[in-house]
């Protein structure tokens, strides 16, 4: 007998009834390993004046704290999401919790800036392992429809509402400790989830036929991470720039070559009838969106209430955190409780109206607005409009997909998410910039740079809200997905072996 066999002879014999009364445990470890990931999209954000003063680092190089994480993590999910296929998706969530807890550690300690930054790629690296496995292990286990809803609100609660506990704690951090302590952070949290993860999580065996697809993985995650750079310069220098054009025409040569690469080969890196399906396809296409949106209005928030209106770091944590409640609030009493009785679409249709009343909102935003009156009512809106669609869509997106597809599946969601937040943060914040210039320059000096930067943001704002609604619309068309009907069975693929034949 294999070691394959003896792997699934031994999760064929898992009590039911014990893992039934503990996937909810499984479930805590599932989460804190996701949020483990999501704060650090933005805990260092706050933290990066404090840490480039520390270590000497320059202007040009300051950046690269940020960047190489979310290259590192958008550029190797689809990688990661093969290898969770491959390996098992216990031992890659663990792999991937104590390697990022490790390097967390080595960047707690840096002593110089490109230690951190390579700490910081660290991060990256393990967080596309950990990221698969975490939305694969969940739909694995709830595979009831009601309590998947409740479980997947659970996750899309950590999930978007992370980025803002991580403005949060990174302000409180940094005011009372020190920015070595948002990389420390991560540690005890790798301790929980670890634990957790060891003593509650089912353990199936990996997929010895997913085959590694070298090819692919050049193409698509290089493809991912190129476009993913090209943005974030495009953020920094412009569109115009020489530098963005290259990067953007070679993310576009890449991503090409990999869909037909995908379309020929027998192992792909992501088969493409995860993406080409009707529903799951608008499913991904509505996580980029909707992240595009909540992470530049995360950016203009933070900038209003601390440029503008004066606030500090940890102010302006605390002004942001009705977002983060009314974002569980939509995910965990709304969209959990409804999605087993209504189909997605009349879930996810209003939460991204709810979403562009916000940004509607922040579109008269003045220099001399009330937070009570414009700004709490727009995070309100916007929290419960991204937390109730969330839900649905993650649902849509990872449904009838094949079991051994399951991590790369997982993974072209967070890729999805990944992309939005790399694109909004440069889109939108070009688009602030030039409407910023282009203010001044009509007003010829007879406005304050605070109007100007505050005009930039409600243009960038009103941009946000077509794409907004421009979503709404296609999800209305193309997502047609009802959960209250039977799906009918897919015929079984045939075995590996069968198909190497062929």
């Amino acid at each position: 007998m294999t070691k394959t066999d003896k792997a699934a002879g031994r999760a064929a014999v898992v009590d039911p009834v014990r893992l039934h009364a503990r996937r909810w445990w499984g479930l805590a470890a599932i989460a804190l390993s996701q949020l483990m990931i999501t704060l650090d999209t933005t805990i260092v954000t706050i933290a990066l004046p404090s840490a480039q003063q520390d270590l000497g680092m320059s202007d040009a190089n300051r950046q690269w704290v940020v960047t190489a994480y979310t290259l590192a993590f958008g550029g190797l999910l689809l990688l990661g999401g093969r290898i969770t296929d491959r390996m098992g998706r216990k031992r890659t969530l663990v792999t991937g919790v104590i390697g990022f807890a490790v390097v967390s550690g080595i960047g707690g300690m840096a002593q110089s800036g490109w230690m951190l930054i390579g700490a910081r790629a660290g991060q990256g690296v393990f967080a596309a392992l950990l990221a698969p496995s975490t939305l694969a292990l969940l739909v694995a286990m709830f595979p009831e429809q009601a309590e998947r809803a409740k479980a997947i609100g659970i996750y899309t609660a950590v999930l978007t509402a992370g980025g803002g506990l991580g403005l949060v704690g990174g302000g409180l951090i940094t005011s009372y400790l020190d920015w070595r302590w948002c990389m420390y952070v991560n540690i005890p949290i790798a301790v929980l989830a670890t634990f957790g993860a060891i003593s509650t999580l089912p353990d199936p065996p990996g997929r010895a036929d997913a085959k590694m697809d070298v090819f692919g993985a050049v193409t698509g995650c290089g493809g991912i991470a190129v476009l993913v750079y090209g943005f974030s310069e495009a953020g920094e220098r412009g569109w115009g720039a020489d530098r963005v054009g290259v990067l953007l025409g070679l993310a576009a040569v890449l991503l090409i070559v990999f869909v037909v690469l995908q379309a020929r080969l027998r192992s792909p890196l992501l088969p493409l009838r995860i993406v080409t399906d009707r529903n799951r396809g608008m499913a991904f296409g509505t996580v980029a969106l909707a992240t595009l949106g909540l992470f530049g209005v995360f950016l203009f928030l933070t900038y209003q209430l601390q440029t503008v209106m004066g606030y500090s770091a940890v102010k302006t944590g605390v002004a942001l955190l009705p977002l983060v409640a009314m974002n569980v609030t939509g995910a965990t009493q709304i969209s959990s409780r409804l999605l087993p009785k209504l189909p997605p679409r009349l879930l996810i249709v209003p939460g991204l109206l709810a979403a562009a009343a916000s940004l509607a909102i922040l579109t008269q935003l003045t220099p001399d607005s009330s937070y009570a009156a414009v700004i709490l009512p727009a995070e309100m809106l916007l929290g419960l409009g991204i937390g109730t669609l969330f839900v649905p869509t993650v649902a849509v997106a990872t449904s009838g997909v094949d079991p051994q597809d399951g991590g790369v599946a997982s993974a072209t969601v967070n890729t999805a998410q990944q992309v939005g937040a790399s694109i909004g943060t440069a889109l939108l914040n070009t688009i602030a910039a030039g409407a910023t210039a282009t203010y001044l320059a009509d007003h010829h000096g007879g406005s304050t740079l605070r109007d100007a930067t505050v005009h930039g943001y409600s243009v960038a704002a009103t941009w946000a809200l077509g794409i907004m609604l421009g979503t709404a619309l296609l999800v209305a068309v193309f997502i047609n997905a009802d959960p209250r009907k039977p799906v009918a069975p897919k015929a079984p693929a045939e075995p590996a072996d069968a198909l190497a034949k062929k």
